[in-house]
């Protein structure tokens, strides 16, 4: 037998090596050494509270996630930890939390400051408090792999669009934040590529989104052809390989034969899971297609001039016929299009995933050769601007077509502010941003501009405004915040717009240089004339009886407190209804005009200690500018 001192001696011996091996599991680990903790300190005890608490905590967790804090300052400890969203149960994480605790004693001793990553979890823990710390920057990169034989640009584009997917849903569909994904039949040397992100579950869906996309932008800095890569943060993360590194099947599947996905028999990749089932209006799936250039231009006869629909700062859209004959409205962004990437990435995610009989369809998307081309449903009559505002055309609009659009616009509305599952601000509602199909539907177009909001958001700020003169309420010209009101806004603007058949807030030297708001409506209104302003086309008695109404809603959408506007169900419930009572409106707002005749302010002219830039009267779609 082995006696109590040898056992004890080979103790001494074999413990630091087992402490090697164990810590080799490390995937990798950050140790700041510029403070450290004494052995049976306070900070120790705090940290072997933590070690105990937080498996435990995060294992039982929804989203395996958990934090904390043990002890007073200065010995506090502050602890994060979370597994991958693909662990198989509950012990498995606490495990793997376990061993972090361990493993971050043994790989950084006495550091008071320490972060391991292994495959399925990863642990800090500190003696500042960074738990609600937005920065990302303490993060690993991980090359995996040799390079693959595919042309550079090429797969350098595909990783991006499968990392582009993944993080997308992981921010926008999942509560875990967490998504993995395939793209299929990439080429012989690769022939499917996986991917994974994750977020903290405890950051919102445009957090996420902006984490994932600051560390996919620099993929091709650090991983250009790899088969394999992956960025480590405590804030996001993402892996890609040539084999799955996840447990299970991959949420997004993508098919990209020759790089392009070509549609298949069950939908077009990527197929997501609808998060709307229970909306009445919803789409079971997301179908967007990648498309090939080749197949786009034979579609518009290679972006022939008299396919052209329609031209603005972002580029040219064009009428498309694809080969089995389903008609498309191509929208081919210019080198220099006031839509950046930014914009485009927010239209594509929120459009696909937005899926209602009021919202333009969008059918794929294609990035290739320098290319950024965007494809919708044709919409055969186009823009309701160019319709409404045209002496000839505008006389097909009767009452009840007109009656038909605002509703459709109402309903579009109501589903993106409060029924789907993503909240949109949409921030350039107009006429121009409403499409009808050959029935005279009214569908919202253009999301570029969009930004999510949470559920109990209600305002919110930025320092760069931007949508359309005529249609932005004051609180967001002025001071920049925006909120769903701020639709509701622009929505009042359009309803008064249909209802008289005349734009509102036209540039000073044009020849109806008058106010909408307060020089027509809001006086008519005081003095009980408003059929004197109504669009003499509408001459049915059922039309007169019902644009006080349509009138009144309008007013009461463009009062210039946000909290005196009704919400979008509020207009729907009195759009449905007969003889509803409501309330006496406050005088409007005021408009924001441009003049066209200033070149230095269409260009950016000094405004307020700030700098007014692109700004654009209510035919153009996008201003920008600084609020005071």
């Amino acid at each position: 037998m082995i006696s109590h001192e040898l056992w004890c001696y080979l103790c001494i011996l074999v413990v630091p090596f087992l402490a090697q091996l164990v810590s080799s599991d490390v995937l990798r680990q950050e140790c700041d050494r510029s403070r450290n903790y004494t052995a049976n300190s306070e900070f120790q005890s705090n940290l072997e509270q933590l070690s105990s608490v937080l498996p435990i905590n995060a294992s039982s967790s929804p989203t395996l996630f958990s934090t904390g804090a043990a002890g007073a300052i200065p010995n506090t400890v502050y602890a994060l930890t979370l597994c991958r969203g693909d662990t198989a149960n509950a012990s498995a994480c606490a495990d793997c939390i376990g061993n972090a605790f361990r493993d971050a004693q043994q790989a950084c001793p006495y550091n008071m400051d320490a972060t391991v990553y292994y495959e399925r979890c990863y642990l800090r823990f500190s003696y500042q408090n960074f738990l609600a710390s937005a920065d990302n920057t303490k993060r690993q990169i991980v090359p995996n792999g040799a390079s693959v034989a595919s042309p550079a640009a090429t797969f350098d584009a595909a990783v991006g669009v499968l990392l582009t997917a993944v993080s997308d849903y992981a921010a926008l569909n999942s509560s875990m934040r967490f998504s993995t994904g395939v793209l299929e039949d990439f080429d012989v040397s690769a022939p499917k590529i996986y991917a994974m992100a994750q977020c903290r579950p405890d950051i919102g869906p445009a957090e996420c989104r902006d984490c994932l996309e600051k560390i996919t932008r620099v993929m091709p800095k650090h991983f250009s052809r790899r088969r394999g890569g992956q960025i480590l943060g405590l804030r996001c993360n993402y892996r890609f390989e040539l084999y799955p590194p996840f447990l299970g099947n991959p949420v997004l599947q993508l098919k990209a034969p020759a790089w392009a996905v070509a549609p298949s028999p069950d939908g077009d990749g990527p197929v997501v899971p609808d998060g709307d089932s229970g909306n009445w209006e919803s789409v079971p799936n997301i179908n967007l297609s990648i498309l090939d250039l080749q197949t786009l231009e034979a579609a518009t006869e290679n972006f022939r001039d008299e396919n052209k629909l329609g031209e603005g700062g972002f580029g040219v859209v064009y009428k498309g016929a694809l080969p089995d004959g389903q008609e498309i409205a191509v929208k081919r962004l210019s080198p220099g299009s006031t839509q950046g990437i930014g914009e485009l990435k927010a239209e594509l995610v929120f459009v696909a995933k937005l899926q209602h009989k009021n919202l333009v369809r969008l059918i794929g998307v294609c990035l290739e050769e320098q290319e950024k081309l965007v494809i919708y449903e044709y919409m055969p009559n186009r823009s309701l601007d160019t319709i409404l505002f045209d002496p000839e055309k505008r006389k097909d609009l009767d009452w009840e077509k007109r009656f038909k659009i605002i509703n459709g616009v109402a309903r579009g509305l109501q589903y993106v502010h409060e029924d789907s599952q993503l909240k949109i601000i949409h921030r350039d509602l107009k006429a121009s941003n409403v499409l009808l199909d050959s029935d005279l539907n009214a569908k919202i177009s253009d999301f570029g501009l969009a930004r999510l909001f949470q559920g109990d958001q209600s305002k919110d700020v930025t320092n760069r405004v931007v949508g359309t003169f005529g249609y932005m309420p004051p609180e967001y010209v002025v001071r920049g915040h925006y909120s769903t009101k701020s639709d509701v806004f622009s929505f009042g603007i359009l309803v008064l717009e249909i209802v008289t058949g005349r734009r509102n807030c036209t540039s000073y030297n044009s020849e109806q240089s008058v106010d909408l708001l307060t020089d027509l409506v809001w006086e008519h209104w005081t003095k009980g004339t408003i059929l004197e302003i109504a669009d003499p086309l509408l001459t049915s008695s059922s039309a007169e009886d019902k644009i006080g109404t349509y009138v009144h809603i309008g007013l009461l959408c463009v009062q210039e407190s946000p909290a005196d506007r009704p919400t979008m169900s509020v207009v729907n419930a009195i759009l449905n209804s007969d003889g509803a009572a409501l309330q006496a409106p406050s005088k409007p707002a005021f408009c924001l005009r441009a003049s066209s005749a200033d070149p230095e302010q269409r260009r950016g002219a000094s405004h307020g200690g700030g700098s007014l830039a692109v700004v654009s009267p209510n035919e153009v779609s996008l201003t920008e500018l600084v609020p005071r």
